[in-house]
């Protein structure tokens, strides 16, 4: 742990712990008025169902970064929400796109301003939740249970010594102070605790931006006293810090669902529909013993140093891919997405048609960048990245916005810059924008693959799948934006 790091838990701890008594005082007096006038309420939600969903062609998906919700994994995302929300987008012809929520309380908001389409990330199903959004059906069941850590030394004592020390009783949580995000059903259901017992309880604020996991490790590292977490998570959070006990229970069951904007009644018939087809039965149950009940396996997951929630290494070739993406004034995280696309970092990967490496270069073109199939992972990225400058020399008097020109050379990348040329003119020909790839030039490349288009005067390189080149350039975005959300 860095020194800025080390100043910043020091601050938190001292924001969070040595609040005034008058803050305290104040809390209690307006509990229930302030849990009451939620903030969420306001203007009515915008109007984006189905239908419109369609006709953008994209899911948007607010989640979490969590191990159990979305994270990344030797480059690839993954997480329960995240693979549930992506096949049923796949089962709508949809794109999905996926927006990292930090701070927790403004993810209703963004939900109804139409900044998401679901949320998905171990929602519990609430009376005060149902006011502001609709719920699918369940897709599971948790309880909601104290986290806290056992004594030190817990390990040389018998169970019944620690045990004794832990808090096994809702009334034991008199004048404990307990850490709990705003507006979260934790938050509720400590102030709910408060009237049912007759007893008080220290509830503070934990900040926006640090999700329940990391409360969880708070607690562990003895860094907070308490906090409350859904028992699922607590328990697979349990295999990771062995220090923290989570079996104490303070509600009943609760249903877990996603959530969607109270007007879009298309949109959770068809989420409806998915979750409760026996067709996706098996899905659902392997989806959940990957992440809830393969702890091993999930634990290896978050724990490694290719985790955004471990190391937060992307791949084992992130020190030369940040090195060289700076000859082409890229964002590293642009190149390891192309490089991702290429060959999911396997520098052994060779396509049918010879290319080769972590780049998969075709050897013609790697003879002209001065390497082969021999050299080391190094090489093969300083090769492709020379192979990148030419296309962007190539590309710049031609397309003058950046932005543009790099969805310009993706996709000479992936064809040839000769069937990008050949489109451009065509884009032209077809009285659409040669400047703008979206729907412009990239329509035009995909009429390559038509004998009506390859066969004008303004094509000179012929025939070319260019859906798949499109796809290319689409796939390469979309993992970079996965690689922006979640990588640093």
């Amino acid at each position: 742990m860095n020194i800025e790091q080390i100043t910043y838990r020091s601050s938190f701890i001292e924001r969070l712990l040595l609040g005034s008594l008058l803050l305290f005082s104040f809390l209690l007096l307006n509990s229930c008025s302030e849990i009451q006038n939620r903030t969420h309420k306001g203007a009515d939600p915008i109007v984006r169902d189905l239908p419109q969903i369609r006709e953008s062609g994209k899911l948007i998906l607010l989640t979490e970064n969590t191990s159990t919700s979305y994270f990344l994994y030797r480059g690839q995302p993954v997480g329960y929400d995240y693979d549930l929300v992506k096949a049923f987008a796949k089962s709508q012809g949809l794109e999905l796109e996926v927006k990292v929520i930090h701070d927790l309380n403004k993810m209703f908001d963004l939900l109804r301003s139409g900044e998401g389409d679901i949320i998905a990330c171990n929602l519990v199903v609430n009376a005060e939740r149902q006011q502001i959004v609709d719920f699918t059906v369940p897709i599971g069941e948790t309880r909601q249970v104290l986290v806290q850590r056992k004594p030190e030394g817990w390990r040389k004592m018998r169970r019944k010594q620690w045990e004794d020390s832990l808090i096994r009783t809702i009334p034991d949580l008199q004048g404990k102070t307990i850490l709990a995000h705003k507006y979260s059903s934790f938050w509720s259901r400590l102030y709910d605790i408060q009237h049912e017992q007759g007893i008080q309880i220290d509830i503070r604020e934990a900040p926006g931006d640090i999700d329940s996991e990391e409360l969880i490790h708070l607690v562990a590292e003895g860094e907070i006293p308490f906090t409350v977490a859904d028992e699922n998570v607590a328990l697979l959070n349990h295999t990771y810090n062995a220090s923290i006990d989570v079996e104490t229970a303070i509600s009943v069951p609760q249903q877990i669902a996603w959530a969607v904007r109270p007007n879009a009644d298309s949109l959770l018939v068809a989420l409806d529909e998915w979750l409760s087809s026996p067709g996706n039965n098996r899905l659902l149950a392997y989806t959940h013993t990957k992440y809830f009940e393969s702890v091993k396996d999930q634990k290896a997951r978050v724990q490694s140093e290719f985790s955004s929630l471990g190391g937060n290494r992307i791949s084992m070739y992130d020190e030369a891919i940040k090195t060289h993406s700076e000859e082409l004034d890229w964002d590293w995280r642009l190149l390891a997405s192309l490089v991702y696309t290429e060959s999911r970092f396997d520098p052994d990967a060779r396509s049918w048609a010879g290319a080769f490496g972590l780049m998969q270069l075709m050897p013609v073109t790697a003879e002209r960048f001065g390497i082969d199939s021999t050299m080391k992972e190094e090489a093969n990225i300083q090769a492709g990245v020379g192979y990148l400058k030419y296309l962007n020399k190539f590309w710049m008097p031609r397309v003058e916005d950046n932005s543009e020109r790099i969805q310009f050379v993706l996709a000479s990348y992936n064809v040839g810059h000769g069937h990008v040329l050949d489109a451009q003119n065509l884009a032209i020909e077809l009285g659409l924008d040669p400047q703008k790839w979206d729907d412009n030039v990239e329509l035009a490349l995909e009429y390559k693959s038509q004998a009506r288009y390859y066969q004008m005067d303004c094509v000179k390189y012929g025939y070319c799948r260019g859906n798949a080149a499109s796809l290319y350039v689409k796939n390469v975005l979309n993992q970079y934006k996965h690689y922006v959300s979640l990588a640093t």
